[in-house]
């Protein structure tokens, strides 16, 4: 499988999986609703992530990706509304069409640029790699940190903001 296709699998795979466990009004929030995306974390990091940069641009690179995805699954965070349920009086959630939008638009951007890599910029791209001493490996890296900070910071928003909807209300 080319990286290309890992790329689009793996963007595919998070998308799908967000988007199936979030949207709608009253969506439960379940232990494995919270351990999903982390298992598909495990799971993605050992077969796509071979070669992490640990030094120079390419470190540079996946770290400010990582600073992105967590800004772009606290933004995500912020969209997903997390409430006790007034039937079950357990935690729930309501996302809507600006949840799916911005998981839609940060995920078809990261899949613009990996095909745009093969098919429209791609000796552009390998310029400025060669300038800064960035591998391909590193390159994909990021990208994967990306989607899996978005993730996991939407995760754990979602986990701590549930524990907080099972606090009883303060009473004045």
């Amino acid at each position: 499988m080319s990286s290309l296709d890992q790329a689009m699998l793996i963007n595919a795979a998070v998308l799908f999986a967000v988007l199936e466990a979030d949207l709608g009004p009253h969506r439960k929030v379940s232990a494995f609703r919270v351990l999903r995306p982390v298992l598909l974390a495990g799971a993605i990091v050992p077969l796509y992530m071979k070669n992490v940069a640990t030094r120079g641009t390419g470190l540079g690179l996946e770290l400010v990706a990582c600073l992105a995805g967590v800004l772009c699954g606290l933004g995500a965070a912020a969209l997903l509304r997390v409430y006790r349920s007034p039937r079950t009086g357990r935690p729930v959630t309501a996302a809507g069409a600006g949840y799916a939008a911005l998981w839609v638009v940060v995920i078809g951007a990261r899949a613009a640029f990996s095909y745009g890599s093969v098919h429209w910029f791609g000796p552009q791209l390998g310029h400025w790699m060669a300038r800064n001493s960035v591998t391909a490996d590193a390159l994909t890296d990021a990208l994967i940190v990306m989607a899996l900070a978005m993730t996991l910071t939407r995760t754990l928003a979602l986990a701590g903001r549930s524990a907080r909807a099972l606090r009883p209300a303060a009473t004045a």
